[in-house]
C-alpha cells in the first residue's frame, strides 16, 4: 500500500513556507495604512497552522525516503494544494474575490499562465499586486528549487523530483541534486535581481520594477496595470525582450557558465533552434503588418518581437492588440506557443526539444521509406537519442493534443464563442495568459466566463504545467496498487 505520509509532510512543509512569504505582502500593505493587511494575516496563521500540523504530525516518516510514486503524488499535490492556500488573501482581503476567482488567480499564478479574472489592478492594494508576482515567482522555478533543497536535506532523493517535473538535466552537470538546487536558486535570484535593476534603470517605478522582474523571469505575465505592458511601452520592451529570452533558457546551461563554460549555451541544440524560430515568427509577422500597415518600420518591430516574444515563452505581457493585427499573426503566435521555451526553463507548452525529437523522428521515417533495408539511428545534437526517449515524447504530443482539443470542446460547451474556447483552452494548457474572442474584457481579463469555463481552464492551467503525462499516471489503477 503506498504511504502517504512522506508526501503529506513534504506538502505541509511548502504549504508552510508560503505561509511563511505571505508576511512580506502583509508588510507591505501595513506600511501602506491599508487595511488588506489583516486578511494576509489570518491567511498566513491559517496556512502555516495547516502546513505547520502536516508537517510535525509526519515528522518520521521519511526514514525510507521518497519513492517513485509518491514523488509523483508529492508533485501533483504540490500544484492543487499550494494554490488552494495562495488563494486564502484574495478571499479574506480586500479584492473579496469567490472561491472560483480567488483559485483561478492562484493557479494562474503558480502555473505562471498569467491569465486574469481581476480587474482595476491600477487601483488594486500594492499587497496583493506584489503577492500575485509572488506566486508567480515561486511557481515558476522558485518553487520547484525549494522543493529540491528540501529533497537532500530529508535524505529524500532528489533525481525523482527531476524526472516528475519532467526537468531533463540533459546530462549530469553537478554531482549532487543539492549543488544543482542551490545554484538553480542563484541564477534565479540573480538573473530576477538584473532584471529589477534593468527596468529601473529604463524609467519603471521602483515597485512596478519588482513586480515586473518576478514575474518576467518567470515566464508568468502578471502585470500592475489593467493595460498590461502597454503603459512600458519604447526602451522598456526591449528590456523584458532579453529576460524573456533568457528566461526561456536552459537554467542548467547557466550553471556550467558560471563554472566557467562559456560555449554550453551556445553548444545546446535546442537553444540554436530556440532563438533561429524566434526570428523566424518574428521576420513573419513584421513583413505582413509592414504590408498591411502604414506603421513605421522601428515600432512595427518592437511591438511585434515583444509581443511574440511573449508568447513564445509563455509570459504572457501584452503591450498591443495581438487579435486585431490579422489572421495570419494569431497563426504564428499561437503556434509559437504552443512550440514553448527550451527544456529546464521557466517556459511551459510542449518545449523546444520535443520538437526537435519529433522532427528528427519523421526525417528518419522519411528515409527508412526510401531505404527500407537501412539501419538508421537518430541523433539531436550529435547524441544518439534512445527509443524509450523517442516514444515518450510522441506520446506527449498524443496526449497533448487529445486533451487540448477536449478542452476546447467542453470550453465551447460552456458557451464560450468558437475562437473565444480555442484561444482559451490554448492559453490554458499552454500556460501563456491572454485569450483572444469577444467575450473577453477589455483589459484581457475573463472575469465575465461562465463558472464552468473557469474551472476548465483551472483544470488546463493543471495539466498544462505538470505537462499532462505527470497527472495522467496518476489516474491509473496500476499506479495505486503497485
Amino acid at each position: 500500500m503506498l504511504d502517504l505520509r512522506p508526501v503529506v509532510h513534504l506538502v505541509g512543509l511548502l504549504t508552510f513556507a508560503l505561509g511563511a512569504i505571505m508576511l512580506l505582502p502583509l508588510f507591505v500593505d501595513w506600511q501602506a495604512g491599508n487595511d488588506n493587511w489583516q486578511g494576509f494575516a489570518q491567511s498566513a496563521f491559517l496556512t502555516c497552522l495547516v502546513g505547520g500540523v502536516a508537517t510535525l504530525s509526519t515528522r518520521s516518516s521519511l526514514e525510507q525516503g521518497l519513492g517513485r510514486r509518491q514523488s509523483f503524488l508529492m508533485t501533483g499535490s504540490v500544484w492543487a494544494v499550494l494554490p488552494a492556500f495562495g488563494a486564502l488573501p484574495f478571499m479574506f482581503g480586500m479584492p473579496n474575490q469567490t472561491l472560483t476567482h480567488a483559485y483561478f488567480e492562484a493557479m494562474s499564478g503558480m502555473t505562471t499562465t498569467g491569465t486574469t479574472v481581476f480587474v482595476g489592478l491600477d487601483d488594486m492594494p500594492p499587497g496583493v499586486l506584489l503577492w500575485r508576482s509572488i506566486l508567480q515567482w515561486l511557481g515558476g522555478l522558485g518553487i520547484i528549487v525549494v522543493a529540491l533543497v528540501f529533497l537532500p536535506i530529508l535524505r529524500v532523493g532528489g533525481m525523482q523530483h527531476f524526472q516528475s517535473e519532467a526537468f531533463d538535466t540533459m546530462g549530469k552537470v553537478m554531482p549532487r541534486v543539492y549543488d544543482i538546487s542551490a545554484a538553480l536558486l542563484q541564477v534565479y535570484l540573480g538573473l530576477t535581481l538584473l532584471a529589477i535593476m534593468a527596468y529601473m534603470a529604463f524609467g519603471m517605478s521602483g515597485f512596478d520594477a519588482l513586480n515586473h522582474g518576478l514575474t518576467t523571469i518567470a515566464t508568468g505575465g502578471f502585470s500592475t496595470r489593467d493595460s498590461s505592458f502597454a503603459e512600458f511601452t519604447g526602451s522598456l520592451e526591449y528590456v523584458a525582450v532579453v529576460f524573456m529570452i533568457l528566461a526561456g533558457l536552459p537554467f542548467i546551461r547557466f550553471i556550467q557558465l558560471m563554472g566557467g563554460s562559456v560555449r554550453a549555451i551556445w553548444q545546446d541544440v535546442q537553444v540554436r533552434a530556440f532563438l533561429r524560430w524566434v526570428a523566424y515568427a518574428i521576420a513573419a509577422v513584421v513583413a505582413y503588418r509592414l504590408a498591411t500597415t502604414d506603421a513605421g518600420f522601428l515600432d512595427v518591430l518592437r511591438g511585434t518581437a515583444f509581443n511574440v516574444i511573449t508568447l513564445f515563452t509563455g509570459t504572457g505581457y501584452g503591450s498591443e492588440d495581438v487579435g486585431g493585427w490579422g489572421d495570419f499573426p494569431l497563426l504564428v503566435v499561437m503556434l509559437v506557443g504552443f512550440i514553448g521555451a527550451c527544456t529546464a526553463s521557466t517556459g511551459c507548452a510542449l518545449k523546444v526539444f520535443r520538437f526537435l525529437v519529433l522532427f528528427e523522428a519523421i526525417k528518419m521515417r522519411m528515409r527508412q521509406l526510401s531505404s527500407p533495408r537501412r539501419v538508421m539511428a537518430i541523433k539531436l545534437g550529435g547524441k544518439r537519442l534512445e527509443q524509450d526517449v523517442i516514444n515518450s515524447v510522441i506520446v506527449m504530443f498524443s496526449a497533448f493534443a487529445g486533451i487540448f482539443l477536449m478542452l476546447v470542446v467542453a470550453l465551447a460547451l460552456t458557451g464560450l464563442e468558437t475562437r473565444t474556447a480555442l484561444t482559451a483552452a490554448w492559453t490554458a494548457i499552454c500556460n501563456i495568459g491572454p485569450v483572444f474572442g469577444p467575450e473577453v474584457g477589455a483589459t484581457g481579463a475573463v472575469n465575465d466566463f461562465p463558472e464552468r469555463a473557469k474551472w476548465l481552464m483551472i483544470l488546463g492551467m493543471y495539466l498544462g504545467r505538470l505537462e499532462v503525462m505527470a497527472v495522467l499516471v496518476l489516474l491509473l489503477p496500476r499506479f495505486w496498487r503497485a
